[in-house]
């Protein structure tokens, strides 16, 4: 580092019993406010965890008191440099925690897990070695940068590390688990945490990132380390980067963000600027005259050819080409896979090369020989005809859409994944085909036969917030259904469980051992059909669970074709293998009308879908 760096900045932190903090707190404050130093101090029954910024002779005065006192006397800090100061204040706190977790069966003073040398870990990855790389730290700091194949925790806060300790593959228990953060703290508490919750080989990462920057370099790491200061980010030589901090939403903004005209200092970023109405609005009317191009012809009622991927496994690697298909798919003749050699139907993968996430070179996608060695890891394509698809709806209307979020009305009759006879005519593949290298992802989306809102993210971390939204009951949606009868009461409700797994037909059930469901009701108008137009709020998220609670009541859904409706409309046998009633016959009578959320800027928004003619 250099000495010319006029300040040093220092992060330590350690778990130990102390007593009188209000003393401590007092004796802290005044020597910071001494010495001109800024940052922050966490004091606890459980330790220290601070991070302060001054001149070396400050920096060296403090520590020199820290240690002064017996509990702190091995204490040891990380240092960084800068050319300023990264803090706006001092500020010295008391807490229940030095960091926050909120599992008070952990107990980093009593156990921790084995730590892990930096430069030992980098001899592990140089050697290859079979290990999970987890990173414990929040979403938003991965995206500034991890190490190479880690698995992300998933988490906006640490304190929801235990539920995402719980989604982890169950092999894992079995195998050794590194985990790492920005200076190890975290990874006190969440390494016994995760061998009380039977992971057997779990090591942390001992002086986290910064420490393995400070000795290893970024060696096996891509991109930078997010730190909670000014500078944001810094490198692997330890040097602040040119990430920023949007001051309006809190989001990271990387180099290239900061260039788009969204990006307003002190006022926005594209993650949260708002696009004027009248711009919004032309912008989707553009979404919804292409999406008319791409689904005029369907595109399942055309000739086309499936994909079929085929990742080669490691001990294939050298085998000819020919030789590893018909062993790894004997069913299929000799003769059969040549004659698919030679035609070019079997290409590698378009996307990705080997198991590094590389692009295909023209001349790899040249048709291939029988005798050419595959390599494992490698990906292949087997491309083989596709059958003409049963025709769906596509008048598909774009309600919004933002960096993180898109919102639809989709109609009914249109499957959102592809499932049975549909792959190409799918609300999947059209936004694939339009948004084009990006695909938008389906968040809870509803049944092929229901209309109505669709929510789908365009970022995976904005994915997991809205997953974990839903898991929290932070998503409201209302839903307009059509029904057999009048209900006696105007409000009602039901709480039967739902089952956990569909039945062979595709559907699920009502099922006393199932997955706790609630629905509320509110009669909106009672027709002279003999009919009632009722208002759903679904207070939990369960497949089919307003249909069945419906039927449960004795008041089931117009025209559903659900395997309980008792008078289901006629349909095709490929329509009632999945479920779909065809354009033609009459919809099933059940609409997404209404959609609030909370943004990852922390905007409440509302979303409306157009009513369908039968609820008007």
């Amino acid at each position: 580092m250099p000495s010319a760096s006029p300040i040093v900045n220092l992060s330590a932190y350690k778990f130990v019993p102390l007593t009188d903090l209000q003393d401590r707190r007092h004796h802290l404050k005044q020597l910071t406010h001494a010495l001109n130093l800024r940052g922050t101090i966490l004091l606890s029954h459980e330790g220290i965890n601070l991070f302060v910024a001054g001149t070396r002779k400050a920096a060296d005065r403090f520590l020199d008191d820290l240690h002064r006192d017996s509990s702190l006397a091995d204490l040891i800090p990380k240092e960084s440099f800068s050319d300023y100061q990264p803090f706006r204040r001092m500020l010295v706190k008391i807490r229940k925690e030095i960091i926050s977790f909120g599992v008070p069966e952990v107990d980093p003073i009593r156990a921790t897990s084995p730590k892990l040398p930096a430069r030992e870990l980098k001899r592990w990855l140089d050697e290859g070695r079979t290990v999970h790389l987890l990173d414990v730290r929040n979403d938003y700091e991965i995206e500034v940068g991890t190490f190479d194949h880690a698995i992300p925790a998933g988490v906006d806060t640490f304190r929801e590390f235990p539920q995402a300790v719980r989604k982890l593959p169950e092999r894992l228990k079995d195998e050794p688990v590194v985990m790492f953060c920005t200076g190890g703290i975290r990874c006190e508490k969440a390494g016994p945490f995760m061998e009380q919750a039977g992971f057997r080989h779990v090591y942390q990462l001992d002086g986290g990132i910064l420490k393995y920057f400070e000795e290893c370099g970024g060696s096996h790491y891509h991109g930078d380390c997010f730190v909670f200061d000014q500078r944001v980010a810094v490198n692997s030589a330890l040097q602040e980067t040119g990430f920023a901090q949007c001051y309006a939403c809190q989001a990271v903004v990387s180099p290239e963000d900061q260039k788009s005209p969204h990006y307003i200092p002190g006022k926005s970023c594209p993650r949260c600027w708002q696009e004027p109405d009248d711009a919004l609005a032309s912008r989707l009317k553009e979404r919804n005259r292409r999406l008319q191009q791409i689904t005029q012809p369907l595109p399942g009622s055309l000739p086309g050819m499936q994909r079929h991927p085929m990742n080669v496994p490691d001990r294939y690697d050298g085998w000819k080409l020919l030789d590893f298909l018909c062993d790894w798919r004997p069913r299929t003749d000799r003769g059969t896979w040549h004659q698919d050699i030679a035609e070019s139907r079997v290409i590698p993968s378009p996307r990705y090369g080997r198991k590094r996430r590389r692009m295909v070179s023209p001349e790899e996608r040249l048709p291939l020989s029988p005798e050419r060695p595959v390599r494992g890891g490698e990906r292949l394509e087997h491309l083989q005809p596709a059958p003409v698809e049963p025709d769906v709806r596509a008048d598909i209307v774009f309600l919004y859409e933002d960096a993180d979020l898109l919102i639809l009305s989709k109609p009914p009759s249109l499957p959102v994944h592809p499932a049975g006879p549909f792959r190409r005519n799918t609300l999947q593949a059209f936004l694939n085909a339009l948004y084009h290298p990006q695909r938008p992802l389906p968040v809870h989306p509803p049944d092929a036969d229901t209309s109505g809102i669709v929510l789908l993210a365009r970022r995976r971390t904005a994915a997991r917030y809205l997953h974990e939204q839903f898991e929290r009951q932070n998503v409201s949606r209302i839903v307009t259904a059509r029904v057999h009868g009048h209900p006696e009461s105007d409000a009602f409700e039901c709480r039967e469980p739902v089952s956990r797994n569909p039945g062979p037909d595709g559907f699920h059930d009502i099922d006393p051992h199932g997955l706790p469901a609630h629905t509320q009701f509110r009669v909106l108008r009672r027709l002279d059909d003999g009919t009632s137009l009722l208002e759903a709020v679904p207070v939990t998220e369960h497949p089919h669970s307003i249909r069945l609670h419906l039927f449960r009541l004795g008041f089931p859904v117009v025209n559903d074709p659900l395997k309980h409706a008792d008078d289901p409309p006629p349909v095709t046998d490929d329509s009632r293998n999945f479920h779909i009633v065809p354009p033609g016959e009459p919809p099933v009578c059940l609409h997404i009308r209404r959609l609030s959320l909370t943004d990852r800027s922390g905007t409440c928004r509302t979303f409306d879908a157009p009513p369908p003619p039968w609820a008007e």
